[in-house]
């Protein structure tokens, strides 16, 4: 019997999968953080030498004259990178202001078959999308794979779930391609839920959570760390967007029912200049300091040096800058939204927040570092979310997709399959 041969009489089990990646939400040059838990999740998956992939991952269509201020030069994205020996394509789609919540599915699904039909014209075959983000990826990144009769997968990953649906158009959209597509992933057991809500079978949705990279971040000289960042008081750090919905205002206020305690701001958005005069007018602007966008590795040295993390956004899926913290071995003070419950899950994490504002916070805060807290048992913590679980989760969901379509194709004595499906 030939290799082959008992690769199928063994369901592929050894076989390595051929995977499409599709997604808006992944690094690219004039945003290098952005989708970067993708991209991590993709990593880990390839490591396991049990998967090669592609990746195309759409950027907005923007004129070149006009600078998009939360992302850059889009225009400047070339149209294929690479990562780690993956290769990136970058096609435009476009997006119009205030319609394009109903328009974007069809300019996104345009950008996907485009690339798709010159990737399968060179050669290429696949055995399964990979989709991220359920609208409008996923519900485009589905009936990509409906045509080219590829298996899909597609994971839902926080606002797509949490919030979009609460729009009727989005929702039938979102609905139809979770009944469409093949495999469903959620990153937390709370958008499971809410999944579930919105009327879609539990046993069809299987929870992946994100992981941490412990290599990357881990505890370091802690002392070392402060003095490079010039840090003689108690510093809070605060990571993200600098966007409303991810609560650094608040972060700002809650610093004038701490004195002697500084803020770190790490992260870039249209919200800068109003939080620079947040702070100027709640008397705090000598406090906070703004780091921009940071690479991971400077990020891990900011997470070593800092006395606790604070993230008070109102929705999160899976904030990976929780576990990133506590990896390197800094608690967190969390708001207890969607996830987040299901990452600050013991004292040796930190601590929630009951509702979001500066008293809360404040509190909160006084209340962690008044305890004492145990740097390595935090680090302890976070050990228990290494990529390993994730990683094969997606194996075993990735391989029994792709067996129950052979299967199905082989029981109807179907015609060969169409061009893109092996």
């Amino acid at each position: 019997m030939s290799a082959l041969a008992r690769q199928e009489a063994s369901g592929g089990a050894d076989r390595v999968l051929s995977v499409l990646t599709v997604t808006t939400l992944f690094p690219n040059a004039a945003m290098p953080q952005h989708g970067a838990f993708v991209a991590a999740r993709l990593d880990k998956l390839l490591d396991s030498r049990s998967v090669q992939a592609e990746v195309i991952a759409p950027v907005p269509w923007i004129p070149p004259l006009v600078r998009y201020a939360p992302a850059g030069r889009l225009d400047l994205v070339p149209r294929l990178t690479a990562r780690n020996g993956t290769k990136i394509w970058h096609p435009r789609y476009l997006v119009v202001p205030k319609i394009g919540m109903t328009l974007t599915p069809r300019t996104l699904y345009g950008a996907f078959r485009r690339t798709l039909e010159r990737l399968l014209a060179a050669g290429r075959r696949y055995d399964l999308i990979d989709a991220h983000y359920f609208y409008p990826d996923g519900v485009a990144a589905v009936r990509l794979a409906r045509e080219f009769a590829i298996p899909v997968v597609v994971t839902a990953r926080g606002t797509d779930v949490s919030l979009i649906p609460d729009f009727a158009g989005p929702r039938r959209m979102i609905l139809d391609a979770a009944a469409k597509a093949d495999g469903l992933v959620t990153v937390c057991q709370a958008l499971k839920d809410r999944l579930v809500e919105l009327g879609v079978a539990a046993e069809r949705v299987t929870v992946l959570r994100n992981g941490v990279d412990l290599d990357l971040f881990k505890p370091i000289d802690r002392e070392q760390a402060r003095k490079g960042l010039g840090l003689t008081r108690t510093t809070l750090l605060s990571v993200g967007w600098l966007i409303p919905r991810k609560g650094h205002d608040h972060v700002i206020r809650a610093l004038r029912l701490l004195p002697d305690t500084d803020l770190l701001i790490a992260g870039t958005g249209p919200e800068h200049a109003y939080l620079e005069m947040l702070a100027k007018h709640s008397g705090v602007a000598d406090r906070v300091r703004f780091l921009g966008t940071l690479s991971a590795t400077e990020l891990a040295k900011v997470y070593g040096a800092a006395d606790a993390l604070v993230l008070a956004s109102s929705r999160e899926g899976w904030a990976n800058v929780l576990l990133e913290s506590m990896a390197c071995g800094t608690p967190v003070v969390a708001s207890a939204v969607w996830g987040t419950p299901e990452v600050v899950a013991e004292p040796a994490a930190g601590m929630l927040i009951p509702r979001i504002d500066a008293e809360a916070i404040a509190a909160a805060v006084r209340k962690l570092l008044e305890a004492g807290h145990d740097r390595a048992a935090t680090r302890r913590y976070a050990e228990r979310f290494s990529w390993d679980a994730t990683t094969k989760g997606q194996l075993d969901l990735f391989r029994s997709v792709v067996s129950r379509r052979r299967s199905r194709a082989s029981s109807a004595d179907a015609d060969p399959p169409p061009l893109g499906q092996l």
